[in-house]
């Protein structure tokens, strides 16, 4: 296949990873009388359970040997495994406990991380006027800290552990359904374990007598796996910085959503903040198009 073709999957793949994240409130909305931990434990074996399904039926015998991997890939994967776990698990939280918008905030932070990530890491190149741009979503998110007297945790807990998911993601030589099989299988015990001493305290709620509810949590697989399956296939395809510009689709998606659905408060201070992201990312994103531009003009 040629690289403009797998710069096109990547792309879709990508786009698509990113819409599903940012309409996901919707569904776990609906879950809201469910506790995040439960929640967490079911995304994990459901998922899993649906991939190995997946798996099974289009590698059929040679499942196994397809699946397999090497020592050193297994504990990159349980690293990147337990960053995705907790970052279900704040997202979760912050859905269920009316904090949408702070999920909104995390991840319009997410994509300037990633390509702080991509340069210090991948040594991926960026214009001085890029750098001024991170610089002011900083000073943004420290003006959020001063004045409302509050760590964001939220929001940087959000931005950070899927930056670091997505430079562990790129750098495994595993393909995506494999590596986010093997991510959630490696994480599947602590699952058991937790949702087996809730069921053992009484606050499960996971019930097969109330299908509706039990169909939910069930679901929460489907959930997981199809944008992650997207963001996977496209961030081996696409350079970390691109996937960075393409991530405020999704917190975009969200924030309207808070706003605009669920009528959380947007405040002063929340406007101070949010523009100064946006407007980092305004700049961020017309500095990469004008570099780009000026590499395809003939000399």
């Amino acid at each position: 296949m040629s690289l403009n073709n797998q710069h096109s999957i990547g792309l879709v793949a990508a786009i698509g990873a990113f819409v599903c994240w940012g309409l996901a409130p919707i569904y776990f909305k609906f879950l809201g009388r469910v506790d995040a931990d439960e929640i967490i434990g079911h995304r994990v074996l459901w998922s899993v359970a649906l991939l190995g399904l997946v798996l099974l039926i289009r590698h059929g015998k040679s499942v196994i040997s397809h699946a397999r991997i090497k020592p050193r890939t297994l504990a990159a994967l349980s690293v990147s495994g337990v960053l995705i776990v907790i970052n279900w698990l704040i997202f979760v939280y912050a859905v269920n406990s009316d904090r949408v918008l702070s999920t909104s905030l995390g991840y319009f932070i997410n994509p300037l991380v990633s390509v702080l990530f991509g340069l210090m890491i991948f040594r991926e190149r960026m214009a001085p006027i890029q750098g001024v741009a991170i610089g002011i979503a900083a000073i943004g998110t420290l003006y959020m800290t001063l004045r409302i007297g509050q760590f964001p945790w939220i929001a940087l807990g959000l931005a950070l552990t899927f930056a670091l998911y997505s430079v562990v993601r790129k750098i495994v030589d595993v393909g995506p359904m494999v590596g986010l099989f093997w991510e959630t299988l490696l994480v599947t015990p602590l699952a058991i374990i937790w949702l087996m001493l809730l069921s053992g305290e009484g606050r499960l709620t996971f019930d097969p007598g109330q299908p509706g509810m039990a169909a939910l949590l069930a679901g929460t697989g489907l959930v997981t796996l199809v944008p992650l399956l997207l963001f996977a296939a496209g961030v081996r395809r696409l350079p970390l910085s691109t996937i960075g510009i393409l991530q405020y689709l999704a917190p975009s998606l969200t924030f309207l959503l808070a706003v605009f659905v669920y009528d959380e408060p947007f405040t002063f201070d929340h406007a101070i903040t949010f523009g100064s992201i946006w407007l980092a990312l305004l700049i961020f994103s017309w500095a990469g198009w004008h570099r780009t531009r000026r590499a395809r003009i003939p000399v």
